[in-house]
């Protein structure tokens, strides 16, 4: 997709979003994706040789191979959204297989999936392209539906199945969140200790966060603090919803907050929220990818493109979207994910 396909496609939007250059945060204030960005942030970390061989291996895998940014496929909603909900539109994908070719053909980074599908498929792809297994899920089959994050396996199982890195959920303001945080932190010390670079789903539950028909489970404050928590338990990539709103923490009248937090470090551009939450990535030491979110058909890619503008414009590191990609035929889900990877690749989109 050329720049002239992206501004069709986006329509009345492509002037706000593609021409915004007054962030409330200076693009010089952050570090940005770039293909030196390992070598600039985790060098002088306390990351291993092997942990940085490892992010290597995701950073350079794929269409955005050596950019700085990456496109990765999660698989995970069998669990997280039921198996049935999640493969219904295109019952080909409940075999994982079919997952793993689509991530390939894609020129996605890497494939994030679970144990049982590593563990059924990583002698045949493990080599292939990068596996991030995800260690933990919210079951769903518990009613009523709870927002807890229990573990499925081990670091050391992941490691043996030839996983590159590990993922994990923490439903941040959930009444399980710190128990989260502590098997979540302790689990990414051993990964590190293993040489596996850690991706943390840096999520907000919980029914007081929805007010006056408002969802502030996506307000850049309250995800931006998410953020924070979550490199502090040293996740080498954040990832995190697009936000669609701000002013949780003084709409719910709970934590901490400042008036400059939404007066002169962000605004209600889209750009500025989303740079608000790459901020709170210690200004993008910590890469950001933002979720592509449920499928809704013939809106599909203009949603997708209009993410993929914001994350990029904001300083953010790229997408890991699935079910817009593999609920459709194969051939197209190849396609959006490539269109998706071009945003990435034209240097005419540039950080606001």
């Amino acid at each position: 997709m050329n720049y002239k396909d992206i501004l069709s496609d986006l329509g009345a939007e492509a002037e706000n979003l593609l021409n915004f250059s007054t962030p409330k945060i200076v693009k010089e204030h952050l570090h940005l994706p770039s293909p030196e960005f390992i070598d600039q942030i985790f060098l002088q970390s306390n990351r291993n040789p092997q942990v940085l061989k490892n992010l290597a291996a995701l950073y350079n895998h794929g269409h955005l191979a050596n950019t700085g940014y990456l496109s990765i496929l999660p698989i995970d909603q069998g669990i997280e959204h039921t198996a049935g909900a999640s493969f219904a539109p295109n019952p080909l994908y409940f075999d994982p297989e079919n997952i793993i070719k689509l991530a390939i053909e894609g020129g996605c980074n890497a494939v994030a999936t679970t144990f049982g599908n590593l563990a059924i498929m990583s002698r045949k792809y493990a080599h292939k392209i990068p596996f991030l297994v995800k260690i933990n899920h919210n079951e769903l089959l518990t009613y009523p539906t709870k927002y807890d994050q229990i573990m499925f396996g081990s670091i050391k199982d992941a490691w043996n199945l030839g996983a590159t890195a590990v993922g994990a959920t923490i439903y941040f303001g959930s009444e399980n969140s710190n128990r989260q945080i502590v098997e979540v932190a302790e689990a990414f010390e051993r990964a590190h200790e293993l040489g596996m670079p850690c991706v943390l789903w840096c999520y907000t539950r919980n029914n007081s966060f929805k007010k006056d028909n408002v969802n502030y489970e996506v307000a850049a404050d309250i995800t931006g603090q998410a953020n924070y928590l979550g490199v502090t338990i040293q996740a080498d990539i954040i990832k995190q919803k697009l936000p669609e709103n701000n002013g949780g923490f003084t709409a719910i009248n709970f934590a901490k907050s400042d008036p400059k937090m939404y007066s002169e470090l962000s605004s209600m551009h889209p750009i500025d929220l989303c740079r608000y939450q790459v901020a709170n990535c210690f200004m993008g030491r910590i890469g950001l990818i933002n979720s592509g979110g449920e499928s809704k058909g013939a809106s599909d890619l203009t949603e997708s493109i209009r993410t993929a503008i914001i994350n990029k414009r904001a300083g953010g590191t790229g997408l890991i979207l699935g079910r817009k990609a593999f609920q459709r035929p194969f051939n197209e889900g190849v396609e959006l994910l490539s269109a998706i990877q071009d945003v990435y690749l034209d240097k005419t989109i540039s950080i606001a």
